[in-house]
């Protein structure tokens, strides 16, 4: 009820700045309602960490010249506005590599079960396939063959050095509770905006708490279509400008370069490992979060982790999220304490 009142609060009060009319009253109130809330999310989850903890060294962050982490991203399911046939979740999943080495390492490991398995490193990897074995992961119903390609793929994401951030989005709740209702002004009505805003989230507080790495974020989409591209650096740039409720622009901007990249799926590269990452995230926010099938309990020790992983210093994101909060809480909970933080 509190997060209710707060987000009615806060389109209160936008709307009457918008209107140009005088709203300390309607201040006062959402500062008393934000003090409530926070003091119920402490009791409940632990310290809330404010919106100006990011420090900057300097206005112009390209003067530091700073090492660069690469981070790849990939899509599960659909962002278009829930319908009774569309499926009703939306996954964004990535990896983020701390050097060009890491990359490049995972590459060749790629490659060499690629060549070893397939005869080429001329394809990519490709999830659901791969865990139905189907098309070319069938290998003609053997099987040792399909058994041993499995060890080596489990191997493969075990030995790589990336960390994991996801969004997974549950349109219905969504559209449902947010959009239609128009109760948060804050939010971005696409799901696959959200899941930016999001993953995002998360990939600063990583780049800028992670003393080892003073990394610019370089952020590489798989690319889906020229009008689609467009769109999702459309969306990238208004977070850089605008910031998101706990996120200000200014900490996007000195830890993010400031344009997308884009790439289509080609060889062994690791938009393909996103790719993965997107769909394990999809199939787990589906089944409600309870479940560790396929390579999902594999890419859940490579998470983000932040101290006790909880209230967004948790690399991965579920939203809405208020009927399946104590299955996720599991989640970051055996996270925190059977894995360590990926840098």
């Amino acid at each position: 009820m509190l997060g209710e009142a707060n987000r009615l609060a806060q389109a209160l009060l936008a709307l009457l700045e918008r209107a140009d009319i005088e709203a300390s009253s309607c201040r006062d109130l959402l500062g008393e309602i934000t003090k409530e809330e926070q003091a119920s999310l402490l009791r409940e989850y632990g310290r809330i960490e404010s919106r100006k903890r990011f420090k900057f060294q300097s206005s112009q962050p390209l003067r530091e010249k700073r090492g660069i982490n690469h981070i790849f991203l990939d899509e599960s399911g659909r962002s278009a506005p829930q319908s009774a046939r569309s499926p009703q979740f939306f996954a964004l999943g990535a990896v983020a590599f701390g050097t060009e080495e890491d990359k490049l390492d995972y590459i060749k490991r790629a490659d060499e079960i690629k060549q070893r398995f397939f005869g080429t490193t001329d394809m990519t990897f490709h999830e659901p396939n791969m865990r139905r074995h189907f098309g070319a992961y069938h290998f003609a119903g053997e099987f040792s063959r399909q058994e041993a390609f499995d060890t080596e793929l489990a191997s493969l994401i075990e030995n790589s050095r990336f960390v994991v951030f996801g969004a997974g989005v549950r349109k219905e709740a969504f559209w449902r509770d947010f959009v239609e209702t128009g109760i948060d002004p804050y939010l971005p009505t696409d799901a696959y905006a959200l899941a930016i805003t999001m993953l995002m989230e998360r990939y600063v507080d990583y780049l800028a708490t992670t003393a080892s790495l003073r990394s610019s974020g370089r952020v590489t989409f798989e690319s889906i279509g020229p009008k689609e591209d467009a769109q999702h650096q459309m969306d990238y740039a208004r977070l850089l400008l605008d910031g998101s409720q706990w996120v200000p622009g200014t900490a996007f901007r000195y830890w993010l370069e400031t344009g997308l990249r884009f790439m289509p799926k080609s060889g062994s590269h690791p938009i393909e490992l996103a790719d993965m990452v997107s769909r394990e995230l999809y199939e787990w926010v589906r089944d409600g979060c309870v479940t560790g099938n396929g390579r999902w309990p594999l890419f859940s020790k490579k998470i983000y982790c932040r101290g006790d992983g909880l209230m967004g210093t948790f690399g991965v994101k579920v939203f809405p999220d208020s009927d399946i909060r104590g299955e996720i809480l599991n989640h970051r909970r055996a996270k925190s304490v059977d894995g360590e933080t990926s840098e």
